[in-house]
């Protein structure tokens, strides 16, 4: 049973009008989609209220209530995805971390979701290749170790003997964490000389570090700057730093195989809205900061300080590039760290619709660093 806030947001565009042909699968891109339809005054991509109405009456989307989702967030909030994806009916699932996403795609009640490397490539692993793909990137960076202050930790050592929390195991914070104790030559475990890592949703690794239960927590944005702002914390690794040029990538948009082969144009019509959204968010920052916090207060109850959610921001690049070449390195600290067997990643990237979509707004093409389809 997969764990989640169990928030679901129902946006519908425009009202579903039967066309000829709209629900067979393979119907190919929008482009294609869009031929007219001589037998109808209505062409068959069009509802009767304007709005498109591609092969799929709805599209279950998955992401999470963090900064690092920000691409998905903006883009439902100022309705930039219900414009773009017409009739077909977005809903909106709010999950805590990666794995909890992942088994909701296997189990069939998300066609997509927002989510970081490690999850995205156990299900590729877990499906031989076969169930998911990834289409697009959302963000890079965001993602920090902080630890109490005043409390002597001041590298990897320092952590021995104490609790050190992330979102999920297997997740991608959680990977990272485990990653830097083994290159730093700290176990994991109980012992007093091992680190404990507890996998709790963020919002209690919050409360755990106010009540100094906890040594830190190895956190997405905006979390991690909650433990600093709030619980007063001190960051001690700020992941950008482990990484060529400071570029990983925390987050990006993993469909469904069985999804993106029966609806190309619904999925095409996502990576429209997501690349128009991408581009409002990095010219109206101040908005897009505004428009975040309000619906992290619908979501979680409590909107940001503007202190936390401006330093959050800071953190994060908002792009629609994978930074694909990043994905190895992160599947190699999953099977070093024994959370998964090894596994050829070649064929995870399938980004074909996204080089089309970006293509036509005049912007450069991004790449699967030789992981992509075949």
């Amino acid at each position: 049973m997969f764990r989640t806030k169990h928030v679901l947001l129902s946006v519908t565009a425009a009202v579903t009008v039967t066309a000829t042909g709209a629900c067979a699968a393979n119907v190919g891109t929008k482009a294609e989609a869009k031929a007219p339809n001589s037998t109808s005054s209505t062409s068959a991509n069009e509802s009767a209220t304007g709005g498109a109405a591609w092969s799929a009456d709805k599209l279950r989307l998955g992401y999470f209530a963090n900064i690092t989702h920000a691409a998905p967030i903006v883009g439902v909030e100022k309705g930039i995805y219900a414009k773009h994806l017409g009739s077909t009916k977005l809903e909106a699932q709010i999950f805590n971390a990666g794995p909890a996403a992942v088994e909701a795609l296997f189990g069939g009640t998300i066609d997509a979701a927002y989510l970081g490397p490690s999850p995205a490539v156990n299900a590729f692993a877990k499906s031989k290749g076969e169930a998911v793909r990834i289409v697009a990137g959302a963000t890079t960076g965001g993602a920090s170790l902080v630890v109490q202050s005043g409390a002597g930790i001041k590298s990897a050592a320092d952590l021995k003997g104490k609790t050190i929390a992330s979102p999920q195991k297997g997740g991608t914070q959680d990977v990272a964490l485990r990653a830097y104790l083994q290159k730093n030559g700290v176990n994991v475990g109980g012992g007093k000389d091992e680190v404990n890592i507890l996998a709790t949703e963020n919002a209690t690794t919050l409360d755990q570090f106010k009540a100094k239960t906890i040594a830190g927590g190895w956190l997405p944005e905006p979390w991690a700057s909650r433990l600093v702002v709030e619980g007063k914390g001190t960051v001690l690794v700020d992941e950008k730093t482990l990484w060529p040029a400071g570029t990983f990538v925390t987050t990006h948009l993993l469909v469904s195989t069985q999804f993106l082969t029966k609806h190309p144009d619904v999925v095409e019509a996502l990576l429209e809205a997501q690349v128009e959204t991408v581009d409002w968010i990095n010219a109206n920052k101040d908005e897009a900061k505004t428009t975040v916090n309000a619906a992290l207060k619908n979501l979680t109850g409590k909107p940001l300080t503007d202190e936390v959610i401006t330093r959050a921001f800071d953190q994060i690049t908002v792009t629609n590039d994978p930074a694909a070449a990043s994905l190895g390195a992160s599947k190699d600290n999953a099977v070093k760290a024994g959370l998964l067997k090894d596994v050829d990643l070649k064929g995870i990237y399938d980004l074909t619709l996204l080089n089309e979509v970006l293509k036509a707004a005049g912007k450069p093409a991004v790449d699967a660093a030789g992981l992509g389809k075949v």
